[in-house]
């Protein structure tokens, strides 16, 4: 009866892990995971020589490196899309303090790199970005608090969410870090509503959210320079929108050609935060289609996996890490149209970045977790609460 209704085989507690893994596993995610990164080495041997080329280095040094934290990425996926949804729970809990502490900590031992925001902990031969490690800790931290308010007699989850999310926002737009911040109150949003939340609370939350923009809008120069230039009905094509929308528009449907773009020689964050704009010239409009349909792929293949899930804290946490990882991509390419203010955020897959990159592995890597076929249409499961 239980394969008639939910569709999947009871797992063999005999059965080998591995084996156990690649049957229950969602192999379209994890082929378009694989793909994305493909891509992303891809689009770097052309973005990122011109860099290297200007610091002095060898021209592929950065894909070098990208190809390195991209492995360890990989792997760190796959190691932890293995763990059962509890072990989940602890790792994001565990990594949640620790990123959490470390983001404190940036005021006081952080750089900025010269670009205005203290996001960053130099260790001279790497740095590493605590936002970025937040991110799934914080879902998966919401996620537990949220599931767990549903138990009888259990905490006040929402509330504690709420709280936390103000503190963690608070942090982040301290750097200033807008993008994250903005990041963080969608994936608070996401969890609560689909935890249960009324409209209309998520409607307040809405209206607050505008009037702390406004007032950021009013106190910091940093936040009101972007929001301008998004307005603003001329683009100088000086700037890096700019040069962006210039390289989208050269490029068309096919591309100038392989190797033969120029907006990477213009674009200092050609490797990062515009790399869509060097697929755009020079692949064309065809890639760029290509891997937005790679990161719908995921999302709605997550989601559509999450639909029969019975566990409260599984359900929300994975729906939370793939609406997150959408719209982070999402943000990036709306940016490089011009659709949405600039944000200083990176391509999950894609975009250069060894913190982004690790991190983006560990999200996939829980998403891959959450989403695995387990046995289900059991009674002990209705009494179950987030374990």
């Amino acid at each position: 009866m239980t394969e008639m209704v939910y569709g999947s085989n009871p797992v063999r507690v005999s059965e080998p892990v591995i084996p156990r893994w690649w049957r229950t596993i969602d192999k379209w995610t994890l082929t378009s995971v694989f793909i994305l990164f493909g891509v992303g080495l891809l689009l770097g041997l052309a973005a990122s020589v011109p860099l290297a080329t200007r610091n002095g280095l060898e021209p592929f040094y950065y894909v070098q490196r990208q190809a390195f934290f991209g492995g360890i990425a990989l792997v760190v996926m796959i190691g932890i899309s293995m763990m059962p949804p509890d072990m989940v729970r602890r790792l994001g809990v565990m990594g949640f303090a620790i990123s959490m502490l470390a983001l404190m900590l940036l005021p006081l031992f952080g750089t900025d790199f010269g670009k205005g925001a203290v996001r960053w902990f130099s260790f001279g031969f790497a740095s590493v970005q605590p936002s970025e490690f937040l991110k799934p800790g914080f879902v998966v931290v919401v996620a537990w608090l949220i599931a767990a308010s549903q138990d009888l007699n259990g905490p006040p989850g929402k509330l504690l969410s709420f709280a936390l999310t103000v503190v963690v926002v608070g942090f982040l737009a301290m750097q200033p870090d807008f993008g994250q911040s903005a990041l963080i109150l969608f994936a608070w949003g996401v969890v609560y509503f689909v935890g249960g939340a009324p409209m209309l609370l998520i409607g307040i939350v809405g209206g607050l959210v505008g009037v702390g923009g406004l007032a950021f809008y009013e106190s910091s120069e940093h936040f009101a320079r972007r929001i301008d230039g998004f307005l603003s009905p001329d683009v100088d094509p000086r700037t890096q929108l700019g040069y962006a929308a210039n390289a989208i528009q050269e490029g068309g449907f096919f591309g100038v050609g392989v190797g033969e773009g120029q907006v990477k020689w213009s674009l200092p964050d050609a490797h990062t935060d515009f790399i869509i704009a060097v697929a755009a010239e020079e692949y064309g409009l065809l890639l760029v289609l290509g891997i937005l349909a790679l990161y719908c792929v995921i999302v709605v293949r997550s989601l559509w996996r999450l639909l029969p899930e019975r566990d409260p804290f599984a359900r929300l946490a994975g729906a939370g890490m793939a609406c997150i990882f959408g719209v982070q991509a999402m943000i990036n390419m709306g940016v490089a149209v011009r659709l949405l203010p600039a944000k200083g955020m990176t391509l999950p897959f894609v975009s250069y970045g060894g913190s982004s990159v690790i991190a983006a592995g560990i999200t996939l890597g829980m998403l891959l977790a959450l989403t695995r076929e387990r046995p289900r249409g059991q009674m002990s499961d209705v009494f179950r609460r987030g374990r």
